[in-house]
C-alpha cells in the first residue's frame, strides 16, 4: 500500500474533512504512543498503519 492509498481509504472512512485532523490528534497505542501522521512519517509502512487505524475505527471487512 502507497500512502496515497492510505489517506484515500482514511478519506473514504472519515470525510475529507476529518481524516487529515484524526489521523494527527487520535493517538494509537498499537502504534507505539504515536498518531497514525507520526507513524507514517517514522516510516512505519502504510499498510501497517492502516490496519491500526481498521481496528481502532471498527470498519468492516469489506474496509481491510
Amino acid at each position: 500500500m502507497r500512502h496515497t492509498e492510505f489517506w484515500a481509504r482514511l478519506e473514504h472512512a472519515l470525510g475529507t474533512a476529518y481524516a487529515r485532523a484524526w489521523a494527527e490528534q487520535v493517538v494509537l497505542a498499537e502504534l507505539g504512543g504515536r498518531t497514525a501522521g507520526e507513524a507514517l512519517d517514522a516510516g512505519v509502512p502504510p499498510k501497517q498503519v492502516w490496519a491500526a487505524v481498521w481496528r481502532q475505527l471498527e470498519l468492516p471487512p469489506s474496509e481491510r
